[in-house]
This record gives structure tokens, C-alpha cells and sequence, in this order.
């Protein structure tokens, strides 16, 4: 018996060895030179900025389409590799907002994002609700009414965070939402003057243009002012004090007009998906994505491409690599014992769409899908790390299952030595990563879920987000990170286990 037991161990030893050494030779493939060429293509003025939809993202879509029929992936939609989806598309025509006998124009002191036709000129009571929070509102009624909101800055990275805020307001009766911040008057005019997709707004759903409560303007300082007729120091003050001694009380309700008219449709746009079947345990499947998406054409003069080279041009440029080496594997007889589905997405940036619509209309049951590994922006470092050793940030790995964020650390210990920093693990991080790219459509399914990330740097949403600016050698090593990850979730014994719900 004892010597029985030997063997055996024996064995099991030989086969771990033997699997060690098939993913440090596959890892091989995935190479500075393959990421440099494709992202040079993805990432090129030639797309556009890959805007959901629009011909540089279809672009982006047919280029990656051929890498996986050029790999032998199947084409897992009924025989093709395009994932059609239907958006619903509005496009916005006129928007302003009336301060007295002031017309505010969109795109100059104000900005509109929203699908909500007003259906005319519409006359409210402006109230300043601060911050807008529980404490504000307990004391400030806000329906059928315009609520102000103060915010300390604006941008594209606490858009989702804003709306939050917004929501609330809605919630609490609002008609119309105002957000003003207390950024620069420079720095407001360069968020608003970056509007994605021409002035359309994309959803899954159809929008209601009956339903008044949707959309939010966007003002300047001077709106504000002259809106409830006071210096801007006053409403900040007010915005940021003692919300018990009821500050806000001071702000006069005033009185504003807007309109608002939209131009309803239908955007065609696609996932991408290439499916590697697995041998023994096929049934299975884990899931590596990345977004193709990016937020297309600023308006303005010189630059106006926003190439998205790190977001995520170096997720989706990623996939495909990653693909390329467990192709080769299966090509040579060492295919993984579970299925992989390699997928890019679209829609990410416009509400994470793609990965939305894919996890509603799943090609395979998510009750059979072990993992979603999800490579949005690995190609950068950020200021945080500038000097410092080679890192990645890990988000989500341990919030599911134990098992799997034990595999990425050892994996990484053993192969890759990255620095795994887990900043933004935090679910209450102020900017909720967790919540922000297309593996959060996966983790509220209950599907564990690895989000590798190099963090928020100065080019984020940039049209100087280009290729010249990626550090492809440290690409690579991230990217042998999810590799040797996803090699063990492929072909070890047991399924990881969900043991967080």
C-alpha cells in the first residue's frame, strides 16, 4: 500500500512538473514584437477611436474576427465569430438652458448627456441641493423640480460616481438635474469640449422620450452664479458645510427653462467572440475578455483622435496574443482540458454593454463558466509607480472565490514576480474600479473574476493615449500573468470553487 501511495505521489508530481514546463514554453509566445504590431493596427488613427458602432470599431471587430479564424478558434455564434447587438441611439439636437433672458447653448457654458426629449421649453424651480445627500434632501424638497448639484470635479473617470448622485435626485422627485463643479473654468471647458460619438448616447434598453426624468446638464460656474444670483464662493461654502445647521436654507430657490429635443435610433455594433474546446472537461469554460471599444473623435481643432491605445487597445491586443499561445498549444497536442472563450467587447465605455449583453445571452450556460479573466488597460504605468518596481493592479480576484485569487498570487510568485498592488480591491474605493469595466457584468452573476489594471494615468481619455507611450515589455509580463492563470484554471483537476455569494 505504502508503495502504492508512492507511485502515485510520484506521478501526480511528474504530471505538475510536466504542466510547469508546458505553460513556461506557450508563455513564450506572447511577445513584445506581436503586441507592438497588432496595437499599432487597433490603436491607428486609421480606426478612429473605435467608438461603439462606428466604422473604426467595426474595424476593430473584422481585424480581430480573422485573428481567431486565423488561430482555428470556432466560431461559436451560430457559425460565426460576430455577437450582433442592437443598441438603441440617441442623438442629440438642440439643448439649452434659460436663465431669465440668458440662453445657455450646449457646448459652451453648459453640456447635455442624456436620451431625454423634453418635448419643448420647459419652465421649473431651481433648488441648490448641495452634495446632494440624504442630509441635504431631509430638509430640501426637490420634486417636479430642478435640483443643482455640487461635485469637486468632473470627468469621464467619475461619471459613474456622479451618477450616483444623480440618481439620487432623480429618486427624490427631480425633474431635471444640474451638476456644477468646483474645478477651473478652463478645466470645464475641456471636459465638455470632449464629447464622445458626436453627441449620441448609446443603451441596451429603448429610451422612453416620454420620461422626463432622464439626463443631466452640465454647467459652468457662471450659470450657477447667475442662476441663484450670488458669487459661486457662496453656493461652494454652503455645498460643503455643516449639513445639520441646514446651510443650504440661505440659497434662494430661482427659477430656469430648458430644452431639450432627441433624435432617436438604432446603432449595429458586435462582440467578438473566438471558443477553444476544451478535452476532457470541455463543459467548463473560462472566459478571457477585453473591450474593443474606445470613445472615438473629440471635437476641435489639431489631434482629434482619441486611439486608445492603453484603454484598452493593450486589453484587446492582449486576448488575442493570449490566444495565439494556447492555439499553438492545442495545435501541438497540450489543449486545455477545459473550453476557453476568448471575447472582445463592445459598448464598455458608453455602460459596459457588450459584456451586459453577453451574460443575458450567454452562448455557454454561466452555471458552466469557471472564470472571467478581464484585461482593461495593461500597457502603462501610472504616477503611483513611477520609479517602482513592475506591478499590475489585481482587482476582484478574492471577492468570489479563494481558490482563484490563491492560484493568480502563486502563479505570480512563481513565473512573473509582479508587484500585485491592490489598491482598488476596496469595493468602497472612491473610484469603484470593481464596479467599472466588463468583469462586473460576470461577478453580479456570481461568476469569480480577476480585473487587471495599470491604473488611472495622465493620458486616460486623451487623445494622447497612443501606441509611442506603452511599455510593451512590461505588457508582456502582465500578460504572462493572466496566461499562467488561466493555464491552471484550463487544466487542473477540480473546478474552483465560489465560496463568497
Amino acid at each position: 500500500m505504502k508503495k502504492s501511495l508512492l507511485c502515485v505521489a510520484v506521478l501526480l508530481a511528474q504530471v505538475a512538473i510536466a504542466q510547469d514546463q508546458l505553460a513556461s514554453q506557450y508563455a513564450q509566445l506572447i511577445t513584445a514584437k506581436d503586441l507592438k504590431e497588432n496595437l499599432t493596427i487597433v490603436a491607428s488613427d486609421a480606426l478612429e477611436g473605435r467608438y461603439t458602432g462606428t466604422r473604426g470599431q467595426k474595424m476593430a471587430a473584422a481585424f480581430i474576427a480573422h485573428h481567431f479564424e486565423s488561430l482555428g478558434l470556432a466560431a461559436p455564434v451560430n457559425g460565426s465569430h460576430y455577437m450582433p447587438i442592437d443598441l438603441s441611439s440617441s442623438k442629440l439636437g438642440e439643448a439649452f438652458v434659460k436663465v431669465g433672458t440668458t440662453r445657455y447653448n450646449n457646448l459652451n457654458e453648459i453640456a447635455y448627456f442624456g436620451q431625454a426629449d423634453s418635448g419643448g421649453e420647459v419652465s421649473l424651480e431651481a433648488v441648490f441641493v448641495g452634495r446632494g445627500t440624504d442630509a441635504e434632501y431631509a430638509y430640501l424638497d426637490v420634486k417636479d423640480k430642478a435640483a443643482v448639484i455640487y461635485v469637486d470635479s468632473v470627468g469621464f473617470s467619475v461619471f459613474r460616481k456622479i451618477a450616483a448622485t444623480t440618481k439620487m435626485a432623480r429618486d427624490k422627485g427631480a425633474r431635471i438635474v444640474l451638476v456644477v463643479s468646483g474645478d477651473s473654468p478652463e478645466k470645464f471647458k475641456k471636459f465638455i469640449s470632449q464629447p464622445r460619438g458626436g453627441g449620441v448616447s448609446l443603451s441596451l434598453n429603448k429610451p422612453d422620450p416620454n420620461n422626463p426624468n432622464r439626463g443631466t446638464f452640465y454647467i459652468d460656474q457662471s450659470v450657477a452664479t447667475k442662476i441663484f444670483n450670488g458669487p459661486f464662493e457662496k453656493l461652494a461654502k454652503a455645498a460643503t458645510g455643516d449639513a445639520t445647521k441646514k446651510p443650504l436654507s440661505k440659497i434662494k430657490p430661482s427659477r430656469i427653462g430648458y430644452q431639450v429635443s432627441m433624435e432617436l435610433g438604432t446603432v449595429k455594433t458586435e462582440n467578438i467572440l473566438g471558443y477553444m474546446e476544451g478535452t476532457d472537461k470541455k463543459d467548463e469554460v473560462i472566459v478571457i475578455s477585453a473591450h474593443m471599444d474606445h470613445i472615438g473623435i473629440r471635437q476641435g481643432e489639431g489631434d482629434v483622435i482619441n486611439n486608445g491605445a492603453d484603454d484598452d487597445g493593450s486589453g484587446t491586443v492582449s486576448v488575442i496574443q493570449l490566444a495565439k499561445a494556447f492555439a499553438q498549444a492545442k495545435k501541438e497536442g497540450h489543449g486545455p482540458r477545459r473550453s476557453i472563450l476568448f471575447m472582445t467587447v463592445t459598448g464598455e465605455e458608453e455602460g459596459l454593454f457588450g459584456s451586459q449583453y453577453y451574460v443575458e445571452h450567454p452562448v455557454y450556460p454561466l452555471a458552466n463558466t469557471v472564470a472571467d479573466l478581464n484585461i482593461d488597460m495593461v500597457g502603462r504605468k501610472d504616477p503611483q509607480h513611477n520609479g517602482k518596481p513592475d506591478y499590475v493592479y489585481v482587482i476582484g480576484a478574492d471577492k468570489l472565490s479563494s481558490e482563484l485569487n490563491e492560484i493568480n498570487e502563486r502563479n505570480n510568485k512563481t513565473y512573473t514576480q509582479l508587484d500585485f498592488d491592490y489598491t482598488y480591491n476596496d469595493e468602497k474605493h472612491p473610484d469603484r474600479l470593481y464596479y467599472r469595466s466588463d468583469h462586473w457584468n460576470f461577478a453580479k452573476n456570481n461568476v469569480p473574476i480577476i480585473f487587471y489594471f495599470d491604473g488611472i494615468h495622465e493620458d486616460y481619455h486623451r487623445v494622447s493615449d497612443e501606441v509611442s507611450k506603452i511599455d510593451f515589455d512590461l505588457m508582456v509580463k502582465r500578460d504572462k500573468a493572466v496566461f499562467f492563470t488561466a493555464w491552471e484554471l484550463a487544466n487542473r483537476d477540480k473546478r474552483i470553487a465560489v465560496d463568497k455569494k
